[in-house]
């Protein structure tokens, strides 16, 4: 499908890419992976013919058709929403436009039999054309992928200059697919979605029909979704076949066979130039010594890149807080006439580890505002647990820090003595090295600054993280960074991340925000949608018929007789006794449902633990089974409380009653 043949691209005395061959064929899917600067961007600039190479070609066939997403900078302006995206198929919509002239022109009388004919012979052409290319499903298309991708239909008729960056990029990624090149060139797509939309795009690029190249730092997307990384190092591109998981294990066999034969040349250089140094004046030894130098200029030194340091590290100690972390209780938030929360209660305790999932626009930034306290509800209150100490990382915040200060200085600022041993090797972590620590943060790019302040959160004493988007900028080693610190942290952590596999390593509970609410889940983020399938499933299924019961006996309407007979006042006795003994029952059974909910939320509880586990999915075989009982407990947990919540309610309109 596409060829790259002996292609060099230099920028000054930097080579991006040295003598390259390489190619990719129809319906592939591969990620281009590779260290920041490696030249990824540049690669598929090349591929789409917006960049030429210094030297060599990039040999496309003359039907095939390139689309490119670039990571940002694209807008759209002057048309609705529906409109711009339709331009994907303006072919089509052209022939339309044609099929309506003549069907007006047709009708015409006046218009000669001849002329009439080819008119009638060129609309039946334009129409079969017009169905062949799906013409008559352009709106249907149109609408399926803008709201794949997180429009509404309210969106649909708004002007395309309304909408922000972010969704700018969704717009130009619309179109991209619905456009559907033969080759399609995406980089880092991912970055402006929400989780729903991600995962919607992972199964519209699986079933996509034609190639896909794509850079990301998602790990779990691209494990979704390619079935080759081709890897750019050293100047070259190496194929490896797989998803991205499987790439990292050749990987390091590759790096580690490497670094072996690297070693043996170094010591076999050394070899023979301590021959050559010892030999060098003695004339009988003369022919062997330049036999030896002839050898060493020959030799093509082995290349390694240098083995980034896995960092490890633990959180500034700092006091437990409370079992009631935070509160909120009956909150509403509204900007204006819109209503983000109205009557919201939360629940936060020591040790949840929550994931606040929903669209963008939802409130998800807004509730991690509230319960950091940086902005307050109108209504109802936000109550802070005993002994809790916060750090909040918002999304904004690498635009918040201090300009003056260098990199270092950011760091060592306001950190713990006992941490600032470990602030180098931080730094180096989050891809700051050599000179780069005495850099001031004025001038480091709006990336660089992400990681900064993620790399400063890090070190500041806390038992309770509201983190808002801290993996926006971080490659994915410094992804591995932050993830391993976090799985490690014993505090509460509370976050919003539209990393799919950030989240389901961290969270043991979600909370899905949206519609003026926020519904927690317990389990992981893969239980959440399970639960959320079948809770679908079943609103989507018929409704079941409900029993009807009479009243209870108190309920029943006395005579207004006020003269009772006896036989009337020993069937009222009768009747209040059974009242009595039911409502005992039903305390007793009340109390016996309260003992089974907390042993089995118990049970619940300690079987998350098991499944937040480093590792605790890769042996599927032994997940399963944990898996599947934890939700088995979950259905177990809403019977009981559904339970629960009827015999209440019967006990309360019971004692209403008989009051």
């Amino acid at each position: 499908m596409i060829q790259l043949f002996e292609l060099t691209k230099s920028f000054g005395d930097r080579v991006l890419l040295d003598h390259v061959t390489w190619q990719i064929t129809a319906r592939e899917r591969v990620g281009l992976c590779g260290p920041n600067g490696a030249g990824k961007t540049t690669l598929l600039k090349m591929m789409a013919g917006m960049e030429e190479p210094d030297s060599g070609q990039v040999l496309k066939p003359s039907a095939l058709t390139v689309g490119y997403l670039p990571q940002d900078g694209l807008s759209h302006a002057g048309r609705t929403l529906f409109d711009e995206a339709s331009r994907s198929f303006d072919d089509l919509l052209a022939m339309k436009t044609d099929m309506h002239a003549l069907e007006a022109r047709l009708g015409d009388p006046s218009i000669p039999e001849a002329e009439h004919d080819a008119m009638l012979s060129r609309y039946s052409d334009l129409q079969e054309r017009f169905r062949i290319g799906d013409g008559y499903t352009i709106e249907l298309k149109t609408a399926t992928v803008l709201q794949g991708l997180g429009f509404t239909t309210a969106d649909f008729e708004r002007q395309t200059e309304t909408f922000s960056g972010g969704w700018q990029m969704r717009i130009a990624l619309a179109k991209l697919l619905l456009k559907a090149p033969s080759l399609l060139l995406l980089d880092e797509p991912t970055n402006h979605l929400d989780l729903e939309a991600r995962n919607w795009l992972e199964e519209y690029l699986n079933a996509y029909p034609h190639a896909v190249i794509l850079v990301s730092h998602d790990r779990f997307f691209l494990d979704a979704v390619v079935t080759r990384i081709a890897d750019l190092t050293f100047r070259t591109l190496t194929d490896y076949v797989g998803n991205y998981s499987s790439y990292l294990v050749a990987h390091e066999t590759r790096m580690e066979q490497l670094r072996k034969a690297k070693r043996e040349q170094d010591e076999e250089v050394a070899r023979v130039k301590m021959f050559i140094d010892r030999f060098r004046y003695q004339a009988t030894k003369a022919a062997q010594v330049q036999s030896r130098i002839k050898m060493l200029e020959k030799v093509v030194p082995i290349e390694v890149p240098p083995e980034r340091k896995k960092i490890h590290f633990n959180f500034p100690t700092t006091a437990k807080s409370g079992r009631i972390v935070l509160e909120l209780k009956e909150v509403r938030k509204a900007y204006g006439d819109q209503v983000i929360f109205d009557g919201l209660n939360l629940h936060i305790e020591r040790g949840d580890r929550i994931a606040l999932v929903g669209p963008n626009g939802s409130g998800k930034s807004t509730l991690m505002r509230m319960l950091s306290g940086e902005e307050q509800p109108d209504a109802g209150e936000r109550v802070e647990g005993h002994h809790m100490v916060m750090q909040y990382f918002a999304q904004d915040d690498a635009t918040r820090m201090d300009p003056a200060p260098t990199v270092y200085e950011t760091l060592s600022s306001g950190s713990p003595l006992d941490m600032v041993p470990m602030i180098r090797n931080i730094l180096g972590g989050f891809l700051f090295s050599g000179d780069d620590i005495y850099k001031k943060v004025r001038v480091l790019s709006g990336g660089e600054r992400t990681r900064l302040a993620v790399a400063r959160m890090l070190l500041r004493p806390s038992n309770t993280l509201l983190l808002d988007e801290p993996t926006n900028h971080l490659d994915l080693d410094s992804k591995e960074v932050l993830l391993d610190a976090l799985v490690d942290y014993g505090g509460t952590l509370i976050f919003v991340s539209h990393d799919r596999y950030f989240v389901e390593r961290l969270a043991t509970k979600t909370i899905e925000v949206g519609g003026g609410k926020a519904i927690i889940y317990p389990g992981t983020y893969r239980e959440f949608l399970w639960h959320k399938e079948h809770k679908d499933k079943e609103q989507a299924a018929p409704p079941k018929v409900q029993r009807q019961t009479a009243p209870p006996p108190a309920a029943r309407t006395q005579k207004s007789d006020t003269r009772i007979s006896h036989e009337e006042k020993k069937r009222l006795d009768t009747e209040a006794r059974k009242v009595a003994k039911a409502a005992h029952a039903r305390k007793a059974r009340i109390d016996t449902l309260e003992t089974r909910i907390a042993e089995t939320e118990a049970a619940i509880k300690h079987l998350e633990q098991q499944m937040s586990a480093p590792g605790f999915y890769d042996n599927r075989d032994a997940a399963q089974p944990v898996i599947e009982q934890h939700q088995a407990l979950m259905w177990t947990v809403g019977d009981l409380m559904h339970q629960w919540e009827e015999l209440h309610t019967l006990d309360e309109t019971a004692s209403t009653t008989a009051s």
